[in-house]
């Protein structure tokens, strides 16, 4: 069964408990700690949990009361009584909001009649997740509060910085911590699911490869229970990487993220002393961090999801990009397809780099890829997958084809090679013309053939509710930042 139909059958289930009071908000939360239950059977560790609370104990037959009785029982006291500190972590403080022992004996027989798992997919309970989040969101009509990542997206950025085995690797805007569990797939894939590593070797990529930070408490708690279902004993930890504890996080091999769209509520600065250019843009802030907690070394490296505003805004906008130019060598710009997160309108980038042993003038060449301009528009006629990467891929590397990456590719190439790629999406500017341009990094964008051929405008119909649609999606954003700063 696939995750979206697997999705579809959860969220069906939430109007089962509509009587008994319970929100969408509480219902993804009652979920966490039922499935976690289930799943613990399916992945081969229910023996973590003490034996009167597993999964095999709520499916045979019970009385109702019963067994809602022992399940309040189970939230209550499981982080007292099982060894396993991510199961501890998972269900502290947790409760339910469920109040008729029917209702919970229905969820139970749905959900173990569900067929889990297509073993071959990085991350099922990401995209389980993230679709029932979506669901919510449009439940309510607004905005879901967090940008997900597309997987195609996660998957692709991965493949393309080749983590290795014995690096560590984090994410400090972690969600539901796709960005790692897919990196944990990819090398699983190229070492017999780390069968072929000594036992210290082994140890390391489950307990100390990859880590995080999540600043939301029930995403944290997703973000745990993901991991853990993916055999991954990661550091998540809960807390939020602007402050003073950020400092810690440093000396990592790699970073993948999609840091949080906003300001600092209030509009306060970052409350962190390392900061050289501190900004109430979260991003920025975010940018900074990431790049100063990489490796020296020339080989660590980042790819992180940013939205246009990072690329041109001024005064410490643009200090932090000449910052990041000076430290790092800032290879590639994805300039991303409109609407492919979950908030029509947002315009988001990938920037590439690596982390230099020096502190300054690293970076000489910026190479652009527009997969935004005369681009299709992605939905569900027009679905967002890791095909939609193949020219970029190609010209990335230089000329390995898309389905030959992940083999064939073992990290960054030449400016020579990435110059025989002939597509006029892909350009190279020099750091003297971005310097030029004030160190903005709004560029790389081909000609726009809806506005040069007026055959291809459309009808004056279409037109208009294309700009109520960008309007609407402007006004939901400037609606979120008043949000933060009152």
């Amino acid at each position: 069964m696939s995750a979206q139909e697997i999705a579809n059958k959860l969220w069906n289930l939430c109007n089962v408990l509509r009587d008994d009071g319970v929100t969408y908000h509480q219902y993804l939360n009652e979920l966490t700690y039922i499935l976690f239950l289930k799943l613990s059977e399916v992945k081969g560790f229910g023996n973590e949990i003490p034996e009167e609370y597993q999964w095999s104990y709520f499916v045979n037959e019970h009385d109702n009361a019963e067994a809602f009785a022992r399940y309040r029982e189970f939230l209550a006291t499981v982080s007292d009584k099982t060894t396993s500190q991510s199961i501890k972590e998972i269900y502290s403080n947790a409760s339910t909001s469920l109040r008729k022992p029917v209702n919970f004996n229905s969820l139970i027989v749905a959900i173990d009649k569900l067929d889990w798992y297509e073993e071959d997919d990085r991350d099922v309970m990401g995209d389980i997740y993230e679709s029932l989040l979506e669901k919510n969101a449009g439940e309510k009509k607004s905005g879901a509060g967090q940008y997900f990542t597309p997987r195609p997206l996660i998957n692709i950025m991965v493949d393309l910085m080749v983590p290795k085995i014995g690096e560590r690797w984090t994410d400090p805007a972690a969600g539901t911590f796709g960005f790692m569990i897919s990196a944990d797939y990819y090398l699983r894939s190229k070492n017999d699911n780390y069968y072929d590593l000594t036992e210290k070797e082994r140890q390391f990529q489950v307990n100390d490869a990859f880590s995080g930070v999540e600043l939301v408490p029930d995403a944290h708690r997703l973000a745990l229970m993901n991991a853990r279902l993916h055999g991954m004993e990661s550091s998540i930890y809960l807390g939020d990487t602007l402050t003073e504890f950020g400092k810690t996080l440093n000396g990592f091999d790699g970073v993948l993220a999609n840091p949080p769209f906003g300001t600092k509520q209030g509009g306060e600065r970052p409350s962190r002393d390392d900061f050289t250019f501190p900004t109430a843009n979260k991003q920025l802030n975010f940018l900074q961090h990431i790049y100063r907690s990489l490796k020296k070394d020339g080989k660590a490296r980042a790819a992180v999801v940013l939205p246009d505003n990072v690329l041109f805004e001024d005064g410490d906008g643009q200090k932090i990009r000449l910052d990041l130019m000076d430290k790092c060598n800032l290879h590639t710009i994805l300039r991303l397809p409109t609407g492919i997160f979950y908030a029509a309108g947002v315009k988001t980038n990938v920037l590439f780099f690596t982390r230099e042993k020096t502190e300054t003038n690293n970076s000489q060449n910026v190479w652009f890829y527009d997969m935004r301009t005369n681009a299709p528009n992605y939905g569900k006629r027009t679905p967002f997958t890791e095909k939609a990467f193949e020219d970029f891929v190609l010209a990335y590397t230089g000329g390995i084809p898309f389905d030959k990456v992940e083999k064939d590719y073992d990290g960054l190439v030449s400016d020579d090679k990435r110059r025989t790629i002939k597509d006029e999406r892909w350009n190279c500017i020099s750091r003297a013309e971005i310097s030029a341009k004030n160190y903005s990094l709004d560029l790389g964008l081909i000609a726009d053939n809806t506005l040069t051929n007026s055959d291809d405008l459309g009808e004056p119909i279409d037109i208009a509710k294309e700009a109520l649609s960008e309007l609407q999606s402007i006004t939901e954003q400037l609606n979120a930042m008043i949000k933060e700063l009152n």
